[in-house]
This record gives structure tokens, C-alpha cells and sequence, in this order.
């Protein structure tokens, strides 16, 4: 898409060195102070905030223990908060411009220049001595080297003048750290994984990298040569990144992921589009179109997500992202949804990136969408079929009564569970049936161990398991027979999950179909079987984040209080005399997750009182029903007690 258009007559397209000037530096007093005052008011408050802020150490022995102890969390809560910091520095200096900024901004440049490697000890091992402490002789490329380089030229390209006033090293010393980290390495290896010319199958990291690498190329790379060598290869790997990619722009990362997937494909799309001052662009073509939707055909309610694979349910999303997103397709309900994310809801200036390539739109920017109209998409039936993903509601436009959520798919998925089949199901745009997340990242979670965590599994999902055994991760485990339907009466997914089972379970066929009733206003989950002998146990998991209370043929949900919000509410009707049902309480230790949910879920199991080797079990989910319903009486005793 890129390539093929554009990679032969770069020469032609792209600016030269030191003509990229999307926006004003910080000598441009006029506008910086033209800002509205809520966003100078910000950036300044940041600034005076990080000028008082302690610097995080970054010793070896935090570095280490990620090979010693698997640990990633204490030192990303060092690493992190430097480039934090460093973005507040140098945007209050260009809102103030009076030096009050400088010396903190060039201790936080000079510190970063010094670390020996950007790259996170989580991903240090793809150089040849593997996970220990990072190797300057070999520099290899993760996504935070590339964020770092990014993130110093963006800040060259705002204080070069200021820098060059206090000493005359400081640009040279940071231009020959990005060129040594970053725009080398790049440029000379096409082993990186992340590029595509080895492993065709790329995910996330392919253009959250190029977006930051071209960054670094279009506003530090002098050498016309390297320059356009290095674009056209970019152009080459994005493509790749495209191509994995269906007609529908689903995201099988998830709406999580979506944020460093398809929106760094917009990063790279918009430093295109600036750098050729329009001439590059491919906004116009339905994949980039849907690539972008995907973020509000994945929404649930508010901040809800469908969120699949290592994605949490709960989220933010960067409105001004969305919001550009939005104007570049011509989409006025993505540049709405963009609207509505900002911070609060309301006209308060928004969170800021570190990286310019976000943050200097989302400053310059921010009076467009102040004025711009806030609202929620909503689409009533959202079908991607590349990765098999259903998303159903009540109405068009509303998060009153029922959405739910299915998929189909592999257990190959980048940041897979194992979780063909998984559904979901929100009550009035809260959570009723749910798919927990992920924990906090660990060595663990990206190794052969992964599918040891109880997140990963098909356990912790909303299936069955039969004879003990669960889904089996693997692109072969997979669902079949997949079919979709949807009309003003019901939106219908069915499949067959059996082939994503372990084979000692035995299953022999197992479809499974879920439904949303728009006329009766339930979720019908049926699932339907054939094993190929008889089974010592069938148990199905529903997991949520409701007090659960039991009645013979019913379970009721019931109101719970969630750090940023509640659960919903409602009951599920079963047949008692084919399965008995019980809870188990999960207690939530992690913070990721027990940010979202809280200090414990819930899992119902659902065990087949005879099993058989031929059956059907039908589970059907409703929101808070009528007063008059045998459910709303539990449900409203068990929310007084």
C-alpha cells in the first residue's frame, strides 16, 4: 500500500533535512502564547510539578532483576517516569519560555544519553549475550529505544536553540546517541523481528517502532542518501504490518493493544503525511478506514472495552488521537468519540503525551476539539470476520439493556489466552460476564510458562472443560464452522470450538452458539455436544465481578461497587436437574487487574450433574428483571444484605 506507490519517488516527496516543521518550536513565542489558558496552565503546573520531583536511579542490580527474578514492574517504574519528566520540562519551557525549565531539561537529556541502554530489560534479549545487562557494543531496537529516540528529537527539534546557548555538546551528543541506538541499527539489520522480513506475522511492535524511527529520521537523519534508504525501508516494513491485517481492521491484540497498533500506524501515517506535506497518504482506502473504527466497534460503554487477549477491560484512550483519526477518514463519529474521551469529559486539557508525535498535535490541536461534540458510537451490531469477533447491543446508539460479545478465532493470536468461544456481557454498559484481563507483565507471561497463568487459560474464561481438560494454545486449536447473523431480531454467532480442546478431553464436536434476543431481551448461550465416550466430568466457568447469590435454575448477579464504577446486575437461568451450580471466590492480588475489578471476582461453575455423552445445556442471561421475576427477589435481597 505504501511501497509499491511511493517508495520510488521519495527523492520527490519527502522534505529535506530540517524542512519537517509540522509545528512551532519554542522559539516561536506567539504560538506558545496563544495557547488557551487551561492548556498553558497545565503544562506549566507539570513543569513546576517535575521540577520538584526526585530523579529515579536506574542502578544495575535493577536492571537484573528481570533475569534473577522475573520482575519488569520496579524497573519500568524508574525508567519511565525519566522520560515522564523530561516531556513535562521541555513543553513548560516552550509555554513560559524564560530558562525557568532548561538546567532540569538538559540533567533529564544528559541522564538519558548516559543510560547505557534504552532498551527494557524484558526485551534485552535479543542481543547475543541474552538477559543480563545490556551490551553497548551490540545495540538492538525494542519499542523504548525507539520511544527515547523519538521522544529526544522531538525535544531537539523544540530547544535547539536553547540547548546550543548552554553548551555547544549537548545536540552533537544526543544526535550521535540516536544515530548509535536507533537510525544505525535500523538501517543496517533486517533481522528484527518487529520489521517483518523474517516473521511475516507482526504485531504491535512493527509500527509503534517505525512511527518513533521515522521520527528520528525525518528530524535528525542529515544524509540524504541514509534518509531516503531509511524511509523507503520504513515504508517496506509498515507494509507488512498492513498486510497482516483483514479487510475489516480487526485488531485480535484488542482495543488495549489498538492504542500502540492501529494508532501507531496513524503515528506513521501522519509523520508521512508532514513530512510530503500531503502527498503521501493513504487515508483514503476502507482497511485504514476500518483499521481506525476498530477502537469504537470494540467499545462497550464509557470506559469499557471488549478486551480480548492482554487487554484490560477498563481503559483510556488519547482523544486527540482519535479525534485526528476521525478528520483524516472523514468519520465524524470517531472524531465525536475522540471528543468524548477527553480528560473528564469535559474541557480540561487533556493527558500529554511523551512523545511529540502525539503530544504537539494534542497542544496545538486541543481548541478543535474542545469545540467539537462529544458522543458515543455505538453501532448496534459490529461483526469483524478476519478474526472472528461479534459485538451485539439492544439499540443502535445506546448502552441500555444488553451487549454481549463472542469470539471465535485461534489460540495463535498475538497476546493470546486460550479462549475460543469466549463470550461477554455487559448489563446497561456494566459488567456482568466478563473477561478478566491481563496481570501485571511478568518473564513469565512471555515465555514457555505463559499458559501456566490463570489468565491465560480457557479455565478462567467463560467455557467448558471437559474430563479436566482445557483449550491447548496453538494455532491449530482453533474454531470452526463459524457463522454470523445478525437482524433487527437477533445477532446470532455460532461455532465449533471442539478442535481448540486438548484431544485427551474427547470431544468429538462441540458447537457452541451465542445469541442476543433483542425481543426477549436475554444473552442465549447454547452450547451443544458429542463426546467420544462417556465423560467423568463437564464443568462450565462464568467469571464476574457481581455478588453472586444461588437459587435452584437461577443465579443471581448482583451490584457491586468497582474502583471506577460498579458491576451490573441481572441473573442467569439454567437447567437445575442437568447441572449444579456453586461459586468460588478469586481473590484479586494483582494491582493491574485490582484496578478494575477490585479485590476479588467471582467464578460460577456449572457441573453437569449426570454427564453424558451426547447433550445440551442452555444458560440464558438477563439484566435486572422486573419486580415480578423469581430473580429480582434475590438479586434485591442479596444487594441488601
Amino acid at each position: 500500500m505504501l511501497s509499491d506507490r511511493y517508495g520510488s519517488s521519495l527523492d520527490k516527496l519527502i522534505a529535506p533535512y530540517g524542512q519537517v516543521r509540522p509545528f512551532p518550536d519554542s522559539l516561536d513565542r506567539a504560538a506558545w502564547v496563544g495557547l488557551p489558558v487551561e492548556m498553558k496552565n497545565k503544562l506549566v503546573a507539570a513543569g513546576e510539578q517535575a521540577l520538584g520531583s526526585p530523579w529515579p536511579e536506574l542502578p544495575a542490580s535493577l536492571y537484573l532483576e528481570f533475569p534473577r527474578l522475573g520482575t519488569r514492574a520496579n524497573f519500568e517504574a524508574a525508567y519511565l517516569p525519566r522520560r515522564s519528566l523530561l516531556a513535562k520540562l521541555v513543553l513548560a519551557e516552550c509555554v513560559e519560555g524564560r530558562g525557568r525549565f532548561l538546567d532540569a531539561a538538559v540533567n533529564a537529556i544528559w541522564s538519558i544519553c548516559e543510560e547505557s541502554s534504552w532498551c527494557l530489560p524484558a526485551h534485552i534479549n535479543m542481543q547475543k549475550a541474552g538477559s543480563s545487562l545490556p551490551d553497548v557494543a551490540e545495540p538492538v531496537v525494542d519499542l523504548f529505544v525507539a520511544e527515547t529516540g523519538a521522544q529526544l528529537a522531538w525535544v531537539d527539534y523544540l530547544l535547539a536553540g536553547q540547548l546550543e546557548r548552554i553548551s555547544p555538546v549537548i545536540r552533537p551528543r544526543l544526535l550521535r546517541e540516536i544515530h548509535q541506538r536507533i537510525l544505525s541499527p535500523c538501517l543496517a539489520r533486517d533481522d528484527f523481528w518487529f520489521l517483518g522480513f523474517i516473521h511475516a506475522n507482526v504485531n504491535n511492535w512493527n509500527p509503534w517502532i517505525n512511527s518513533n524511527w521515522l521520527a528520528c529520521v525525518l528530524l535528525l537523519e542529515n544524509d540524504t542518501a541514509r534518509r531516503l534508504a531509511a524511509v523507503k525501508k520504513i515504508l517496506r516494513s509498515v507494509d507488512k504490518f498492513i498486510d497482516v491485517y483483514g479487510d475489516d481492521g480487526g485488531c485480535d491484540e484488542g482495543p488495549g493493544y489498538w492504542t500502540r497498533a492501529g494508532a501507531s500506524l496513524f503515528d506513521c501515517l501522519e509523520l508521512l503525511y508532514w513530512a510530503s506535506g500531503g502527498k503521501i497518504s493513504v487515508y483514503g482506502e476502507p482497511k485504514i478506514a476500518n483499521i481506525a473504527r476498530f477502537v469504537y466497534r470494540a467499545h462497550i460503554a464509557d470506559r469499557w472495552f471488549v478486551n480480548f487477549a492482554d487487554a484490560a477491560a477498563r481503559m483510556e484512550q488519547s482523544a486527540s488521537l482519535l479525534y485526528r483519526f476521525g478528520q483524516r477518514i472523514s468519520d465524524e463519529r470517531l472524531m465525536g468519540f475522540g471528543a468524548y474521551f477527553r480528560e473528564g469529559g469535559s474541557s480540561a486539557a487533556p493527558h500529554i503525551s511523551d512523545n511529540g508525535t502525539r503530544s504537539l498535535p494534542a497542544v496545538f490541536g486541543y481548541a478543535d476539539l474542545v469545540a467539537a461534540i462529544p458522543g458515543e458510537p455505538l453501532p448496534r451490531d459490529v461483526w469483524l470476520g478476519d478474526i472472528q469477533v461479534m459485538v451485539a447491543r439492544t439499540a443502535e446508539g445506546s448502552a441500555a439493556g444488553l451487549t454481549v460479545a463472542a469470539k471465535g478465532g485461534h489460540n495463535d493470536e498475538s497476546h493470546n489466552h486460550n479462549d475460543v468461544g469466549q463470550f461477554i456481557v455487559y448489563a446497561d454498559g456494566d459488567p456482568l460476564l466478563i473477561d478478566i484481563g491481563v496481570e501485571t507483565y511478568t518473564r513469565k507471561t512471555f515465555s514457555a510458562q505463559r499458559y501456566e497463568i490463570w489468565t491465560m487459560r480457557s479455565l478462567y474464561h467463560n467455557l467448558p472443560s471437559v474430563n479436566g481438560c482445557e483449550q491447548l494454545a496453538g494455532r491449530q486449536f482453533a474454531a470452526h464452522d463459524v457463522k454470523y447473523q445478525a437482524d433487527d431480531a437477533v445477532a446470532r454467532l455460532s461455532l465449533g470450538i471442539a478442535p481448540a480442546y486438548d484431544p485427551k478431553a474427547g470431544v468429538a464436536r462441540w458447537s457452541r452458539e451465542v445469541a442476543l434476543d433483542r425481543t426477549s431481551g436475554a444473552v442465549n448461550v447454547t452450547d451443544d455436544w458429542e463426546l467420544a465416550a462417556l465423560a467423568n466430568d463437564i464443568t462450565w466457568s462464568l467469571l464476574t465481578p457481581c455478588r453472586v447469590a444461588l437459587q435452584d435454575g437461577w443465579i443471581a448477579l448482583a451490584r457491586r461497587p468497582l474502583p471506577n464504577g460498579q458491576s451490573g446486575a441481572g441473573g442467569i437461568e439454567y437447567d437445575a436437574t442437568t447441572v449444579a451450580a456453586s461459586i468460588e471466590e478469586i481473590p484479586v492480588t494483582d494491582a493491574n487487574l485490582a484496578s478494575v475489578w477490585g479485590d476479588r471476582l467471582y467464578r460460577i461453575l456449572l457441573t453437569a450433574r449426570r454427564p453424558v455423552q451426547t447433550g445440551r445445556v442452555v444458560l440464558r442471561v438477563i439484566r435486572e428483571p422486573d419486580a415480578t421475576s423469581q430473580t429480582c427477589g434475590c438479586i434485591r435481597e442479596f444487594n441488601e444484605d
